[in-house]
Protein backbone atom coordinates (compact mmCIF):
# COMPACT_ATOMS: atom_id res chain seq x y z
CA UNK A 1 0.00 0.00 0.00
CA UNK A 2 3.17 2.32 0.57
CA UNK A 3 3.75 2.49 -3.29
CA UNK A 4 -0.05 2.90 -3.70
CA UNK A 5 -0.73 6.17 -1.36
CA UNK A 6 3.06 7.27 -2.68
CA UNK A 7 1.42 8.42 -5.94
CA UNK A 8 -1.64 10.45 -4.50
CA UNK A 9 -2.17 13.54 -4.91
CA UNK A 10 -2.58 15.63 -1.98
CA UNK A 11 -0.88 12.46 0.26
CA UNK A 12 1.53 14.57 1.93
CA UNK A 13 3.34 11.40 4.12
CA UNK A 14 3.03 7.50 4.35
CA UNK A 15 5.32 5.67 7.04
CA UNK A 16 5.31 1.62 7.07
CA UNK A 17 4.83 0.83 10.75
CA UNK A 18 3.69 -2.32 12.89
CA UNK A 19 0.57 -2.50 15.04
CA UNK A 20 -2.13 -4.37 16.43
CA UNK A 21 0.06 -6.77 18.47
CA UNK A 22 1.46 -7.04 22.01
CA UNK A 23 5.40 -7.20 21.34
CA UNK A 24 6.92 -3.30 21.90
CA UNK A 25 9.73 -2.40 19.73
CA UNK A 26 8.97 -5.29 17.00
CA UNK A 27 11.36 -5.48 14.02
CA UNK A 28 10.93 -7.29 10.54
CA UNK A 29 12.03 -10.78 11.18
CA UNK A 30 10.05 -10.55 14.59
CA UNK A 31 6.93 -9.79 12.80
CA UNK A 32 7.69 -12.43 10.18
CA UNK A 33 7.93 -14.97 12.68
CA UNK A 34 3.96 -14.95 13.35
CA UNK A 35 4.54 -14.56 16.95
CA UNK A 36 4.18 -10.46 18.22
CA UNK A 37 0.58 -9.99 16.74
CA UNK A 38 1.50 -7.17 14.90
CA UNK A 39 0.24 -6.43 11.11
CA UNK A 40 2.22 -4.41 8.65
CA UNK A 41 0.56 -1.79 8.18
CA UNK A 42 0.94 2.20 6.89
CA UNK A 43 -0.05 5.22 8.17
CA UNK A 44 -1.36 7.87 5.57
CA UNK A 45 -1.50 11.29 6.35
CA UNK A 46 -3.01 13.33 3.55
CA UNK A 47 -5.49 16.62 2.51
CA UNK A 48 -8.95 16.68 2.50
CA UNK A 49 -9.08 19.82 0.26
CA UNK A 50 -7.06 17.39 -2.55
CA UNK A 51 -7.97 14.01 -2.00
CA UNK A 52 -11.37 12.90 -0.29
CA UNK A 53 -11.15 10.44 2.47
CA UNK A 54 -13.72 7.89 0.52
CA UNK A 55 -10.56 8.08 -1.84
CA UNK A 56 -7.91 7.10 0.50
CA UNK A 57 -10.42 4.41 1.42
CA UNK A 58 -10.94 3.13 -1.97
CA UNK A 59 -7.41 2.94 -2.80
CA UNK A 60 -7.24 0.31 0.48
CA UNK A 61 -9.79 -1.89 -0.68
CA UNK A 62 -8.28 -1.92 -4.65
CA UNK A 63 -4.44 -1.91 -3.36
CA UNK A 64 -4.76 -5.35 -1.93
CA UNK A 65 -7.15 -8.28 -1.39
CA UNK A 66 -9.40 -7.56 1.73
CA UNK A 67 -10.87 -11.49 1.03
CA UNK A 68 -8.53 -13.06 2.14
CA UNK A 69 -7.57 -14.44 5.77
CA UNK A 70 -4.35 -13.95 7.13
CA UNK A 71 -2.91 -13.32 3.30
CA UNK A 72 -1.65 -11.27 0.93
CA UNK A 73 -1.01 -12.98 -2.53
CA UNK A 74 2.03 -15.08 -1.50
CA UNK A 75 2.42 -13.81 1.58
CA UNK A 76 0.77 -15.31 4.61
CA UNK A 77 0.61 -15.24 8.11
CA UNK A 78 -1.51 -12.74 11.16
CA UNK A 79 1.03 -10.27 9.78
CA UNK A 80 -0.51 -9.83 6.41
CA UNK A 81 -4.21 -9.78 8.10
CA UNK A 82 -6.45 -7.19 5.99
CA UNK A 83 -6.79 -4.58 9.19
CA UNK A 84 -7.65 -1.38 9.43
CA UNK A 85 -6.66 0.88 12.96
CA UNK A 86 -8.77 4.23 13.45
CA UNK A 87 -7.71 6.66 15.06
CA UNK A 88 -11.00 7.45 17.08
CA UNK A 89 -14.87 6.87 16.72
CA UNK A 90 -15.02 9.13 13.51
CA UNK A 91 -12.35 7.37 11.78
CA UNK A 92 -14.18 3.54 12.91
CA UNK A 93 -17.74 4.76 11.60
CA UNK A 94 -15.72 5.97 7.90
CA UNK A 95 -14.08 2.66 7.71
CA UNK A 96 -17.19 0.66 8.20
CA UNK A 97 -18.52 2.76 5.57
CA UNK A 98 -15.64 1.80 3.85
CA UNK A 99 -16.14 -2.13 4.07
CA UNK A 100 -19.76 -2.24 3.45
CA UNK A 101 -19.30 0.26 0.41
CA UNK A 102 -16.27 -2.00 -1.21
CA UNK A 103 -17.99 -5.30 -0.73
CA UNK A 104 -20.27 -5.25 -3.80
CA UNK A 105 -17.19 -5.08 -5.66
CA UNK A 106 -15.79 -8.46 -4.75
CA UNK A 107 -17.73 -11.91 -4.93
CA UNK A 108 -15.95 -13.61 -2.03
CA UNK A 109 -16.75 -11.73 1.67
CA UNK A 110 -14.62 -8.79 3.09
CA UNK A 111 -12.81 -10.19 6.27
CA UNK A 112 -10.98 -6.71 7.08
CA UNK A 113 -11.25 -6.10 10.60
CA UNK A 114 -11.79 -3.25 12.48
CA UNK A 115 -8.99 -3.23 15.35
CA UNK A 116 -8.77 -1.19 18.58
CA UNK A 117 -5.79 1.52 18.18
CA UNK A 118 -2.68 0.31 19.42
CA UNK A 119 1.11 1.94 19.59
CA UNK A 120 2.31 2.30 16.05
CA UNK A 121 6.38 0.66 15.53
CA UNK A 122 7.75 2.66 12.67
CA UNK A 123 9.20 -0.28 10.28
CA UNK A 124 12.87 -0.34 9.25
CA UNK A 125 13.84 1.86 6.66
CA UNK A 126 14.08 -0.49 3.94
CA UNK A 127 10.80 -0.52 4.35
CA UNK A 128 10.20 3.29 3.70
CA UNK A 129 9.15 3.72 0.28
CA UNK A 130 10.41 0.35 -0.78
CA UNK A 131 9.47 0.31 -4.16
CA UNK A 132 10.54 3.65 -4.68
CA UNK A 133 14.14 2.54 -3.87
CA UNK A 134 14.02 -0.63 -5.22
CA UNK A 135 11.60 -0.74 -8.58
CA UNK A 136 13.44 -3.48 -9.71
CA UNK A 137 13.09 -5.78 -7.24
CA UNK A 138 11.46 -9.39 -7.93
CA UNK A 139 9.15 -8.52 -4.92
CA UNK A 140 8.11 -5.22 -6.63
CA UNK A 141 8.01 -6.62 -10.18
CA UNK A 142 5.52 -9.32 -9.93
CA UNK A 143 3.48 -8.03 -6.78
CA UNK A 144 3.45 -4.70 -6.56
CA UNK A 145 3.86 -3.34 -10.59
CA UNK A 146 0.07 -5.46 -11.09
CA UNK A 147 -1.47 -3.16 -8.24
CA UNK A 148 -0.11 0.04 -9.02
CA UNK A 149 -1.54 -1.27 -12.78
CA UNK A 150 -5.02 -1.68 -10.92
CA UNK A 151 -4.82 1.73 -9.08
CA UNK A 152 -4.05 3.67 -12.53
CA UNK A 153 -6.86 1.73 -14.51
CA UNK A 154 -9.62 2.63 -11.68
CA UNK A 155 -7.87 5.89 -10.28
CA UNK A 156 -5.22 7.41 -12.88
CA UNK A 157 -7.27 11.11 -12.33
CA UNK A 158 -5.97 11.22 -8.33
CA UNK A 159 -2.04 9.96 -9.44
CA UNK A 160 0.52 12.20 -9.42
CA UNK A 161 2.56 10.06 -11.65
Amino acid sequence: MDAVYRRVRGVQDVRSVYTGGQTQHPDYESVCSGTTGHAEAVVVTFDPMVVPADVILDLFFTGHDPTTLNRQGYDVGTQYRSAMFPANEQQRALFEQAINKAQPLFQDPIVTTIEEPQPLWEAEDFHQDFYGNQPFNGYCQVIINPKLAKVRKDYAVWLTH
